[in-house]
């Protein structure tokens, strides 16, 4: 039977006992273009296609929301349980307010990718002050809700410095990350601060279990990408072209369908079996 752990505030996961998997939502946050979907996309390449599901995207005809989940990951176990991440992110720009409020609800965890470049400054305080207000609205404490900050496109000039992004975002000194996400950067780092976050209270939640120190989170299945350097004598081979990710595209007629699919995913992957 699937339990549906989600009840204001103390909303906790999917989880299915029959099956004993544990599905945690975790949504990238952040104004538009700040790197979110870079971050979903840099997960998705670097993972073998046996630990992660696929590309999905939800779209209306004015809104489009980038669903995207990943199988099993090594949190490790939470007790028998095996561990599903679901990670979501939605276009920043201000035209997909009504997505950008769906997709928070029953989040789990948030990663709020701010841009590092200086005349956006307004705009990542913006950003942030629309996610706290939209956790608000469904009765979410942000100062109870598991965030990691990733200051992203550190490799840029002109850059707003982190003790400005700690000072006006995360005075309560969360953990944070500075990230160049189109290289890879901080990406895999995040999600492990993450998972490192939200496990305790999983824990704690739906088995009674006190908090404490979880050990550092291993992706399953990570691929390796390290290129052996060629002998003198061999011909460098030629690049290999770039091949779009595959995305599978859902077209649905409102904001309220996007977000009652969202639901019916989360309910199908928590309750997936290992294969």
């Amino acid at each position: 039977m699937l339990t549906l752990q989600r009840k204001g505030p103390e909303r906790v996961a999917f989880v299915n006992h029959a099956t004993k998997t544990i599905a945690i939502k975790v949504v990238y946050y952040g104004p538009g273009l700040s790197g979110k979907t870079t971050n979903l996309r840099y997960i998705y390449s670097r993972l073998d296609e046996n630990s992660r599901g696929e590309l999905v995207c939800l779209e209306t005809d004015t809104e489009r929301t980038l669903f995207f989940d990943l199988l099993p990951v090594k949190a490790g176990l939470i007790k028998d349980y095996k561990v599903h991440f679901q990670l979501l992110t939605v276009p920043g720009q201000v035209f997909y307010e009504a997505s950008r409020r769906s997709v928070l609800k029953g989040a789990d965890g948030i990663i709020f990718v701010a841009d590092s470049q200086a005349p956006l400054l307004d705009a990542n305080l913006e950003s942030f002050e629309e996610m706290r207000r939209y956790l608000y609205d469904y009765g979410i404490d942000l100062n109870l809700t598991p965030i990691v900050f990733q200051y992203n496109k550190r490799d840029l000039s002109n850059l707003i410095p982190v003790e400005t992004f700690n000072n006006l975002l995360n005075p309560r000194g969360l953990p944070h990350i500075e990230a160049i996400a189109i290289n890879g950067v901080g990406v895999l780092d995040s999600l492990k601060l993450m998972a490192k976050m939200v496990v305790p209270i999983i824990r704690e939640k739906v088995f009674g279990e006190k908090r404490k120190e979880e050990p550092p989170v291993e992706l399953v299945k990570e691929e390796k990408k390290e290129k052996p350097s060629p002998k003198p004598e061999e011909k460098k081979p030629k690049p290999k072209e770039y091949v779009p990710l595959r995305v599978t595209k859902i077209k649905l007629k409102s904001s309220k369908d996007v977000e009652e699919e969202l639901e019916r995913l989360a309910k199908e992957f928590a309750s997936l079996k290992d294969e």
